[in-house]
């Protein structure tokens, strides 16, 4: 059965043709979805080129054999995994990732806090100050740690030695190298936790403090009931925003220790590029940096599920 606008359309002159699709275009263009849509069209175009053809591109790369001219499916990833290595690195990778996380939100719990209790003018200067770290270029502030861990010019060391205490090979055994680099990147990531929980400070009101107080809450009290279940949202995102991000770091472990003493500093990014540019197994190494999008997929799912939730609770 012909459609009847169709039909209608077809009877029209061609003036009045033209000048209902220029109506139909004008209205198109005229709603906020169009709108919204062109603007973040270069954004989504960029994201595609970048982001999401790379990630694909990655995915093949993985199911290649080393000379990447014949199609082996997962045999990379067995392979990795039967490896005492990447076992390994599996490890640090879960170890240096949540324990610096842990501390980064810890630590920027506390300033955000002190920093809220202060005046205006020492807030901004201090607010100021504290993010110099995260501001800095990480390879640069890494060289100036490498530095003062280093085992012949030590700062760390000559003033351990000014207390008559041995030098330390900060460097050279393994679990005090992970704690440098963990050390290394709660210094870079806490000043990030800083800004976003004091943000979250401010949105708090302070009627509900106001209001604790009179019924006899004290400072803990009011944490526990007030403080906590307002920033649940930005604590979530927040961990998880970093989680991602220290998961995919690479320059503290590839500046510090390029992933020694005897490979127990190395994270899926630094193993990836050992694998896959210096040994020349692309594949294997695109394979070793897939596995940490299961192990992150995952946290984002169970969090994402924790902030919409209660989002509902809120809104209900």
């Amino acid at each position: 059965m012909p459609d009847a606008t169709g039909a209608a359309t077809r009877g029209m002159p061609p003036i009045a043709r033209g000048a209902r699709r220029a109506g139909t275009a004008r209205r198109l263009a005229g709603r906020r979805s169009t709108i919204a849509f062109c603007l973040c069209l270069p954004l989504i175009l960029l994201v595609a080129g970048f982001v999401i053809y790379p990630a694909f591109y990655a995915i093949w790369l993985s199911m290649l054999n080393k000379k990447m001219t014949a199609f082996v499916g997962l045999d990379n990833f067995a392979f990795l995994l039967k490896r005492n290595t990447f076992q390994l690195v599996i490890f640090q990778s879960c170890l240096f990732a949540v324990s610096a996380v842990i501390f980064k939100a810890l630590l920027g719990f506390i300033m955000a806090h002190l920093m809220h209790n202060l005046s205006g003018r020492s807030q901004r200067i201090w607010r100021g100050l504290l993010l110099v770290p995260w501001v800095i270029p990480l390879p640069l502030s890494t060289l100036t740690w490498w530095w003062m861990f280093d085992p012949s010019y030590s700062a760390f060391n000559w003033l351990l030695n000014q207390f008559g205490i041995g030098s330390v090979p900060w460097l050279g055994v393994g679990w005090i190298a992970r704690f440098c680099t963990i050390a290394v990147n709660v210094w870079f990531g806490a000043p990030f936790f800083l800004i976003m929980y004091l943000a979250a400070l401010k949105s708090v009101p302070e009627q509900l403090y106001e209001a604790a107080a009179i019924d006899g809450a004290n400072a803990i009290q009011k944490l526990i009931h007030i403080t906590l279940p307002m920033m649940r949202n930005i604590i979530a995102i927040t961990v998880l925003f970093s989680l991602i991000i220290t998961f995919a770091d690479f320059d503290i472990v590839r500046i510090l220790t390029g992933g020694g003493p005897q490979d127990m500093t190395h994270v899926f990014a630094t193993y990836a590029f050992q694998v896959g540019i210096q040994s020349g197994d692309i594949p294997l190494g695109a394979a070793d940096s897939l596995f940490m999008f299961p192990i992150l997929a995952v946290a984002a799912f169970f969090v994402l599920r924790g902030v919409t939730r209660r989002s509902k609770e809120i809104a209900a």
